[in-house]
């Protein structure tokens, strides 16, 4: 049925600057009393097609989900329509239910993307019917247009407050995830370590699956380390990491470019504090003791970190094993101690050890026999040999 049509002024302004605040003070308010009554069936059809278009809205409407979807389709149409009679704000009851609705997809474990393309199904719909009801009232071809504009602008609100919920809802959950792995590495961390059913529940609520063997790193100061999946913290006291082992040497050091760092040797979960306390006091001999390298792998200086974990024995090592040494000069000491070192190393190989010294390998063969005369037998008795490689890396490093 064709009604009278709605007087309105308002078809030369359609050139405005489209902001919402103005679209809605420029349509006309009886506009709300010509489209109210016709517009009761639109939410359904609304669903039908939201259902009919978008796959993960496909499944039948019940429960929770189907109560939410409904009644978001249902207050959205209600709202549009009080909004051209009163040009008012979205009430707080309902601004909570489009809020709501990105909370609700964030549980469902998707982005907004799925809610945003049923925004737009919903405008689309709520558009063609409300023309077809505009067109029978009579209603000015100019006003419509502007009714058109302010249905999308309308849908931009409830987007924007359902990216709120989501935006919110999402930082809730991330400060959880981190208390709780926080929680983790305080218990993998801990000294006795902690009962195990205990962990693996902490693992479980964190998010984050207990490896068979990590690795602890000590770092100098913060980093940001989000890509690596790491246990970490940077509050309380020196920053420290965990993370599963094998680490992955490349995508470690480049997400630690630019700071000092040290990776404790592979271990247990049970035995997470131990590769931190290794990773620190190698953090601390860098680079005096160890190698003056921003990332420094316990691993590849367990003999010199276990020699300065027993200062003693070391010390006792070095006074026996190096005794035929010590009557020389210091020039003398350093020189046949290095060739020493190297000789047993490369199992008495002269050409590498000419070229890792960089002397002429006769040199090497005269150093080789000057040592010959001083240690006599030791030099081919294995444990004697092992002995002697350990003093001179504590020596010389």
């Amino acid at each position: 049925m064709t009604g009278p049509p709605v007087e309105t002024t308002f078809g030369p302004m359609l050139g405005g600057d489209g902001r919402p605040g103005q679209l809605w003070a420029m349509l006309p308010r009886e506009l709300a009393a010509v489209f109210r009554p016709r517009m009761l069936d639109v939410a359904d059809e609304v669903l039908h097609e939201i259902q009919r278009t978008i796959p993960d809205y496909a499944r039948p409407l019940e429960g929770a989900f189907g109560k939410a979807l409904r009644a978001g389709v249902q207050a959205a149409i209600l709202q549009f329509i009080d909004r051209i009679a009163a040009s008012g704000p979205v009430p707080d009851e309902r601004r909570k239910l489009f809020v709501g609705l990105g909370v609700h997809e964030l549980a469902q474990g998707r982005n907004l993307d799925v809610l945003q393309a049923a925004y737009r199904v919903g405008a689309r719909v709520t558009w063609r019917r409300m023309a077809e009801v505009g067109t029978r009232a009579g209603v000015p071809s100019a006003t419509l247009c502007l009714l058109a504009e302010a249905i999308f602008a309308y849908i931009d609100e409830l987007s924007a407050l359902s990216i709120e919920g989501h935006a919110a809802a999402q930082a809730r959950a991330a400060g959880a995830r981190e208390r709780r792995r926080r929680r983790l590495l305080d218990l993998l961390l801990a000294d006795p370590p902690s009962p195990s059913r205990t962990v693996q529940e902490a693992a479980a609520a964190a998010e984050w699956p207990l490896p068979h063997r990590l690795v602890a790193v000590a770092l100098a100061g913060p980093a940001d380390v989000s890509g690596l999946g790491a246990l970490e913290d940077f509050e309380d006291g020196p920053p420290r990491l965990l993370l599963p082992a094998p680490a992955d040497r490349a995508a470690l050091a480049s997400a630690l470019a630019g700071h000092r760092a040290a990776v404790g040797p592979p271990v247990p979960p049970r035995q997470a504090a131990r590769s931190l306390a290794t990773a620190q006091e190698a953090l601390r001999l860098v680079p005096d003791v160890l190698p003056d390298e921003p990332l420094t792998w316990c691993e590849d200086h367990l003999a010199t970190l276990w020699l300065r974990k027993e200062p003693f024995l070391a010390t006792e090592v070095c006074r026996r094993r190096l005794a035929p040494l010590t009557a020389l000069t210091p020039k003398q000491y350093n020189r046949l101690a290095g060739t020493l070192l190297a000789w047993l190393e490369t199992c008495g190989n002269v050409r590498e050890v000419a070229e890792r010294l960089t002397i002429h390998p006769q040199t090497v063969r005269a150093r080789a026999q000057e040592l010959e005369t001083l240690f006599a037998d030791s030099l081919r008795d294995p444990d004697d040999r092992f002995e002697l490689i350990l003093a001179l890396r504590a020596t010389l490093t």
